[in-house]
């Protein structure tokens, strides 16, 4: 057994410790919001937020997720109300929307550590997302928009 908690919720999962957390997360929790896009920490989709640090939750094993603090987009702020949240929504940024919940859940460890970011911490932090569709500069207006909202 394993325990964690996942927005605000002890859990005790029956799974293999070597498996990822993203598939716990959505097969063992069904919290479906965490995308799988690559598999290998490339792409971002799957970014939550252990111990308050953005994280890749396809390679990262559910036994390093024990007795820690895990937050999936779900958890953020269920009722939409994060700076990020907001700020996304505000802009209209998504377009197909699959890789967001990566992208906002990165965004917003990023003003967590950088409250007032530039727009060179923006793009060093917000490079290992991927984003299909190429919404980069919404991306980086909005967050700058939630570091006013904050």
């Amino acid at each position: 057994m394993i325990a964690l908690t996942v927005n605000g919720r002890a859990h005790r999962l029956d799974a293999d410790p070597e498996m990822p957390l993203l598939w716990a997360l959505r097969d063992l929790l069904d919290l479906t919001g965490t995308k799988y896009g690559c598999g290998i920490a490339a792409c971002g989709a799957c970014t939550v937020h252990i111990d308050g640090v953005a994280t890749r939750a396809c390679v990262t094993p559910l036994s390093a997720a024990a007795g820690r603090a895990v937050v999936t987009i779900e958890g953020l702020d269920p009722d939409g109300r994060h700076p990020v949240q907001r700020a996304w929504v505000e802009l209209q940024v998504p377009q197909c929307g699959y890789c967001q919940s990566g992208q906002i859940m990165q965004a917003a460890a990023l003003l967590r550590e950088h409250p007032k970011p530039t727009d060179a911490e923006i793009d060093a932090a917000m490079a290992g997302n991927l984003c299909r569709c190429a919404t980069y500069e919404r991306i980086r207006a909005a967050i700058h928009r939630a570091a006013e909202l904050a």
